[in-house]
C-alpha cells in the first residue's frame, strides 16, 4: 500500500530545500538509469526550480539530456546502502534497476521512473535548456512538474520527523560512504 500523495507545487522546494541525498532517475528509449547525487536545491518558487549536480560524463547525464526529462527521488534512512550502491556503479555496465532489486513507477506527468518503496518524497522534473551551460557544467537546471510524498513524513507541506517514521528519515551524504540521518525536529519561537 503507498502512503504516497501528490505534493501542492507550491511546496515543492520543500522536498528538497534541507539538501537531503537525492536519487537520479533517468530514462531515454528502453535505457534507464539511477544514480545517487549529494548536491541538489531548489533555485526558484514560482514556477518551482531546482538544481542538481549530475557529470557530464555520466550515463545519468546522457539519458537525461537526451530525454529532456529526469526524477529526483528522496531516499530514506532504511535506504541507505542501497543509496550508496547505486552512487559507486555505473549505469553503463547494465540495469542498475535489475541489478539491485529496484521497483520503480512511471511519474504521473513525464513518465520518469520514481521510487516510492523506502523513499521520502519525489519529483519530476523538466530540464530547462542552459545552452552556455551544456558543455561547460554539471549543474543541471529543471522545472518541477510533479511531486509526491509519503504521508508519513511529509504532509500538508510540512515534514514531520518523527520516532515513528525513522526509516523514513533523510540521508544526507558526508563522503566516503558517510551519511547522517536527518534526526529530531524542533520548533523555533519568535523572538519576544
Amino acid at each position: 500500500m503507498s502512503h504516497f500523495l501528490p505534493v501542492d507545487l507550491a511546496h515543492a522546494s520543500r522536498l528538497i530545500n534541507h539538501g537531503p541525498t537525492v536519487l537520479v532517475t533517468s530514462a531515454h528509449g528502453e535505457r534507464r538509469n539511477i544514480m545517487a547525487a549529494a548536491w541538489s536545491m531548489p533555485v526558484e518558487f514560482t514556477p518551482p526550480r531546482v538544481a542538481v549536480v549530475i557529470d557530464k560524463q555520466t550515463f545519468t547525464r546522457e539519458l537525461a539530456s537526451a530525454s529532456g526529462v529526469f526524477g529526483l527521488c528522496v531516499p530514506g534512512a532504511a535506504l541507505m546502502d542501497l543509496t550508496y550502491a547505486v552512487g559507486s556503479v555505473s549505469g553503463r555496465d547494465g540495469d542498475k534497476f535489475a541489478r539491485f532489486g529496484i521497483e520503480a513507477a512511471r511519474g504521473p506527468v513525464l513518465g520518469v521512473p520514481v521510487l516510492e518503496a523506502g523513499c521520502a518524497a519525489w519529483l519530476e522534473c523538466r530540464l530547462i535548456p542552459e545552452r552556455h551551460a551544456e558543455d561547460a557544467y554539471d549543474t543541471c537546471f529543471a522545472e518541477v512538474v510533479s511531486a509526491a510524498a509519503d504521508t508519513r513524513i511529509f504532509a500538508n507541506g510540512h515534514w514531520s520527523v518523527r520516532e515513528d517514521n525513522a526509516t523514513l528519515h533523510t540521508l544526507h551524504h558526508l563522503g566516503a560512504g558517510n551519511f547522517v540521518v536527518a534526526g529530531s525536529m524542533r520548533q523555533a519561537h519568535a523572538p519576544a
